[in-house]
């Protein structure tokens, strides 16, 4: 995760795993209570973890060669 937008919250390496292991194994469109969960195993607020979902979603969108999701907000 090299983009400036993920730099920008500031994670240590212990929380991108967390993240990424949820996103890859779990779900990339987490439920309300699955954030919940995954934002408390982080200690992130469910709203950083939702953008970093959102995020990362991008970015494998574009490395998939897909186009960007149509109505999603970023912050």
């Amino acid at each position: 995760m090299a983009s400036k937008a993920m730099a920008s919250l500031k994670l240590s390496q212990d929380q991108i795993h967390i993240l990424e292991e949820n996103f890859n194994k779990v779900s990339k469109h987490p439920d309300s209570t699955t954030l919940m969960l995954i934002a408390a195993e982080c200690g992130l607020s469910e709203e950083e973890t939702q953008k970093w979902f959102t995020l990362r979603n991008a970015q494998w969108r574009q490395s998939e060669g897909l186009p960007a999701e149509q109505g999603s907000v970023l912050d």
